[in-house]
């Protein structure tokens, strides 16, 4: 973390159980002020439970968290009431966070719900619903938000829009948390990630750390793949997988690295294609069958985890 921006939000080795189930075991991350950490995992990872932790909505079996200033929160279900109208939802909660009603007008412009204040919120789409969760949390311009998996049900010209929409907040000074179940969905915004599995962090670092660890590939078929391999291992890159099909899945080499070493090989080439690695397989690779070694859980009261 740069000392030129100091924390924001701070998890320490956070625990919850639930009756016989360890919903989140020893998470800890610090979120430095002006930037984006997205907890990303499938469902039942432990996310919503952080985001409980995070507010002081559930309390920690073990461990602490810190919120510098006040936090405004999107949770999920969203929270929003089906009988009123939008603008008159916006102005119950202006009026317990303290914001002005020129702050509701602004806001409603800036999600884009200026045109539907006067529509029952019932009437709305998931996304507009999402917009006017976030609405909410905007209001009396909180330092942080939490925003728990709020790109869910959005198509891409609304996740476009909350992507910019962070960004600007961001821009101003503010500092975000948010879930998903999708690392594509969050990796153009997120400056780090938390990957959760069955309650616990099994990846912690930036997308471009991640991304050089899960390389994308060139598939290469060859005349002779062991001879091409050998080749390409003497230049440098020895991040070469043989296939099943006898084709090799190379990463870090250039298409014209490969042309050198077949060529210095004497190996003719007969395929040479792209294969990016989509974000949602690195995930799946994190999170697949990852054991997590816990002490046995004591009886509580408390409800199960989502």
């Amino acid at each position: 973390m740069s000392r030129s921006r100091p924390p924001a939000v701070t998890a320490t080795r956070l625990t919850k159980h639930f009756e016989t189930t360890i919903a989140v075991h020893e998470v800890s991350f610090t979120v430095p002020t002006g930037s984006v950490t997205a907890l990303v995992g499938p469902e039942s990872a432990g996310k919503s439970t952080v985001v409980g932790l995070l507010l002081g909505l559930v309390t920690p079996t073990s461990g602490s968290r810190t919120i510098v200033g006040r936090a405004g929160a999107v949770l999920d279900p969203r929270g929003v009431q089906p009988g009123s109208t939008v603008r008159g939802q916006l102005r119950i909660y202006a009026g317990a966070a303290g914001a002005p009603d020129e702050q509701v007008d602004a806001l409603l412009a800036r999600t884009g719900l200026a045109e539907l204040a006067p529509q029952r919120v019932r009437t709305l789409s998931t996304a507009q619903q999402t917009r006017l969760a976030v609405a909410i949390a905007l209001l009396g311009d909180p330092p942080v938000l939490v925003l728990d998996d709020p790109f869910d049900g959005l198509e891409a010209a609304d996740r476009t829009w909350l992507a910019e929409l962070l960004r600007g907040y961001l821009r101003r000074g503010g500092t975000a948390v948010l879930t998903a179940q999708s690392l594509a969905a969050v990796v153009p915004i997120a400056d780090q990630l938390i990957v959760l599995s069955e309650g616990a962090v099994v990846y912690e670092g930036t997308p471009r750390k991640l991304r050089r660890s899960h390389p994308d590939r060139l598939i290469v078929g060859a005349s002779s793949p062991i001879a091409l391999a050998t080749a390409l291992a003497a230049y440098g890159f020895t991040d070469t997988v043989m296939r099943s099909d006898g084709r090799l899945a190379v990463a870090e080499a250039g298409r014209k690295d490969i042309e050198n070493a077949a060529l210095a090989a004497r190996v003719q080439l007969t395929e040479l294609v792209p294969e990016p690695v989509h974000p949602d397989r690195v995930l799946a690779a994190l999170t697949r069958g990852m054991p997590v070694s816990v002490p046995p859980v004591p009886t509580s009261p408390y409800g199960m985890p989502r």
